[in-house]
């Protein structure tokens, strides 16, 4: 029965996900609160969840003709390179060093959500 908390955060997370929700970062918090996994530990499992959803999600825009490829060609290099220098970044700190501002970072974005921005027209 070990394996049945694990099983329904995952499931937890794949389906907000679907929804459209941020269901890595629920799923990265009930790893790092209720399963008691290492943070960085935590991010990894975080990413191998989201590589799936993130290919298929870019699989089907391509397919439907909602990419704009100068927008692509723009934003792909810069991308790859933070992260690169993010994932350096992440493995030569402590991990108690990331803790507090990704707490912060989530507190942030999940006000943010709240209080949503009015469109402009």
């Amino acid at each position: 029965m070990s394996f049945l908390l694990p099983f329904l955060c995952g499931l937890a997370a794949g389906t907000v996900s679907a929804w459209g929700v941020g269901g890595g970062t629920l799923l990265l918090l009930a790893m790092t609160l209720l399963l008691q996994v290492d943070h960085r530990t935590a991010q990894g499992i975080n990413l191998l969840f989201f590589l799936p959803t993130a290919a298929s999600a870019l699989f089907c825009h391509w397919k439907g003709g909602f990419l704009h490829k100068p927008v692509l060609r723009a934003a792909i290099p810069p991308a790859v390179l933070l992260s690169l220098a993010g994932a350096w970044i992440s493995t030569s700190l402590n991990v108690e060093l990331l803790r507090k501002p990704f707490g912060i970072y989530l507190l942030a974005s999940g006000t943010m959500l709240l209080w949503p921005q009015k469109k402009k027209k």
